[in-house]
């Protein structure tokens, strides 16, 4: 009898080691995981498997030729089915955007201390170039407020744009050329990535002191100053507008600008509270722009001291190839003017373009977008244009027009090229103010309140972004403005990542889940086990050693607890590091070290649920060994194989 209970103890034994042996080899016995450099040139190189010539792999290389080009050129896909019902949509919503964009175009020009034609050029040859490169449907595609100031605010302090306006023209041209390169390569080389440094608060925070600088640098039109600072911080706009005051002002500039500018505001609230008035808010500036240089031509008010923007250059596009400075003295500026500029044109195009690609529910290509969006630039600087992006009131009025597909931008791109051919002679007498009044009328929509009080309310260190690029913006200059932000999500991440912090599990009644004991009350901890999660992706050298520490004073804490009884409160602790995505020397070192502590005190240690990169290392390192191969695929087998032991 006796040595039939120890033949089926050691039995039952040999079946629990032999089971204990199976979990563990399916968790160690794994395929070596691909490396960096395998991952960064699969990520780096994708479009090689798109080129049918390089591509062993691919079918039959001309039905694999049709494929890249359609890739590249989207407009070959989508033409295929394009129906007169989808042209009528277009063509409508394509006369509605260009009403609206010839008046932008002309004011944000002179924002950007250029010409008012550069701006109409702008508007013609880039939106050709996405209608064919594009994947949005919606985006409208031109000048935007926002990088027409962040261009002149750095380009004008290289070359002044008074004084030296050739050198100040061929500098944004070689800045645009530059920007058009970044954003191809950032697309080609998938490498979107960058463009999320900037996070969704610093963009709201940056929007908002860019509208704000903006409006005030209309100023100048709006009073009819003819002495403004270059600088763009409150501050000194300010002291400029106190000094005019001091001077002789002509009170007509601001009498004629107030008065359209409340006639846009007025169109654009009866376009929102009547949907189907959504054209009056889209012609409202075309139509302030008629009468207003009627006004002062039929009354001579230029002679009384309105300032008008005079002539207007007429014609297509004159080449710009020559004007490119890509060996000069200031190549380097302009690289770095283009890189910035790039980021953020990117940033607000490709927000736009998915917020409406959502609405009508089909996917955005990030990649394409980029691709598109350096391509059309680059030919835009051989063309005579500046960085051109996404507009989100344009695209916001072509959305409402009904438009079907891209061609809207070659309706909108063809009628502003007729204006350009026909009807730049007729605009000599348009008043500077009302184009100020344009200007100011689009800038509500770049300040979001609302966006701002719900970053408020979830994150508090993301607000610090928004407020320090909204207050940088504001103050000082719009790089400066980039720059804190960019440090402030930077010493977010950075926080996070050294200081992350840990869970003590437990295991939730009726199931084999478990869960943060404060934040599921409910949870029940495992008598004699210990179980830490680990709440970051990364173990290395800026975090280790304080994981290691705050898994020791957990520890320390339960032995105090159980003083006066006889048990040991801690016989094994479980740590659950399914969060952990990749580990280094320094942090495999800091678990051994661990280790070794809990072991002196007579404690076990166990891991469960290791990724794919995490356990290979630690195999390599052979941690796994010295822990006695206690490795599990979750933490329920890890407790379950705790009490089958005790």
């Amino acid at each position: 009898m006796t040595s039939q209970l120890t033949d089926t103890g050691a039995d039952h034994q040999e079946m629990v080691d032999l089971e204990k042996h199976e979990r563990v080899e399916r968790v160690l016995n794994i395929p070596k995981p691909p490396g960096l450099g395998h991952d960064l040139m699969e990520t780096a190189f994708s479009w090689r498997n798109k080129i049918p010539f390089l591509n062993k792999q691919s079918g039959p290389w001309k039905a694999e030729l049709v494929s890249m080009l359609q890739a590249m050129f989207p407009i070959l896909s989508w033409c295929q089915t394009y129906k007169i019902t989808k042209f009528k949509h277009d063509f409508m919503a394509g006369l509605t955007l260009a009403s609206l964009c010839i008046p932008q175009s002309i004011g944000y020009a002179t924002l950007a201390k250029l010409d008012p034609q550069y701006g109409l050029y702008t508007s013609v040859v880039p939106p050709l170039i996405y209608a064919v490169m594009g994947t949005s449907r919606e985006i409208a595609i031109g000048p935007v407020a926002v990088i027409s100031l962040l261009l002149s605010s750095m380009a004008q302090k290289i070359q002044d744009p008074v004084a030296n306006p050739i050198a100040y023209h061929k500098l944004v041209l070689t800045a645009t050329f530059f920007a058009g390169i970044f954003q191809a390569a950032f697309g080609l080389f998938r490498s979107g990535f960058l463009i999320d440094f900037l996070s969704h608060a610093a963009i709201v925070g940056f929007m908002a002191g860019a509208a704000i600088v903006i409006g005030l640098q209309q100023l100048k039109g709006l009073l009819g100053i003819t002495h403004f600072t270059n600088k763009t911080d409150i501050i000194s706009v300010i002291k400029t507008v106190w000094s005019s005051f001091h001077q002789p002002w002509n009170p007509l500039n601001f009498l004629l600008g107030c008065s359209f500018l409340i006639f846009i505001l007025i169109t654009r609230f009866l376009g929102r509270r009547n949907r189907k008035l959504f054209w009056l808010p889209a012609i409202a500036p075309l139509i302030s722009v008629i009468l207003a240089t009627l006004i002062v031509f039929l009354t001579k008010a230029d002679k009384h001291g309105v300032k008008i923007v005079k002539h207007i250059k007429g014609g297509l596009n004159p080449s710009s190839v020559h004007q490119l400075q890509l060996n000069g003295s200031h190549v380097g500026a302009a690289a770095k003017i283009g890189f910035i500029v790039a980021i953020i044109a990117l940033t607000e195009a490709i927000a736009v373009g998915r917020s409406f690609a959502a609405m009508k529910g089909y996917h955005l290509d990030g990649n394409k977008e980029m691709v598109a969006m350096g391509f059309m630039n680059i030919i835009g600087s051989f063309t005579s244009c500046y960085v051109a992006t996404g507009s989100f009131s344009r695209t916001a009025v072509n959305f409402s027009a009904g438009c079907e597909t891209a061609v809207s931008n070659i309706v909108m791109a063809i009628t502003v090229f007729i204006s350009l051919q026909l009807l730049t002679k007729l605009l000599y007498y348009t008043p500077v103010a009302i184009l100020a009044s344009v200007i100011l009328s689009a800038l509500p929509g770049l300040i979001d309140l609302n966006g701002a009080y719900n970053i408020w309310k979830v994150d508090k260190l993301d607000f610090l972004a928004c407020i320090g690029a909204f207050l940088g913006v504001l103050f000082a200059t719009v790089e400066i403005g980039l720059l804190v932000a960019v440090s402030i999500s930077f010493a977010k991440i950075i926080l996070i990542s050294i200081r992350p912090g840990t869970e003590t599990l437990g295991r939730l009644p009726g199931s084999d889940m478990f869960g943060d004991v404060n934040q599921y009350p409910m949870a029940v901890r495992t008598p004699g086990v210990l179980i830490m999660r680990l709440k970051s992706a990364l173990l290395c050298f800026a975090n280790a050693n304080f994981v290691r520490e705050r898994i020791m004073k957990w520890v320390i804490e339960e032995e105090k607890d159980s003083k006066g009884t006889s048990e040991k409160t801690i016989q094994l602790v479980i740590l659950d590091i399914s969060n952990l995505v990749d580990i280094d020397t320094s942090g495999i070192a800091s678990l051994e070290e661990l280790y070794k502590n809990l072991d002196s005190n007579g404690i076990k240690m166990a891991i469960a649920n290791p990724r794919w990169q995490v356990i290979h290392k630690l195999k390599v390192a052979n941690f796994v060994g010295k822990i006695g191969g206690r490795v599990y695929l979750s933490v329920a087998e890890a407790v379950d194989s705790f009490s089958i032991y005790t």
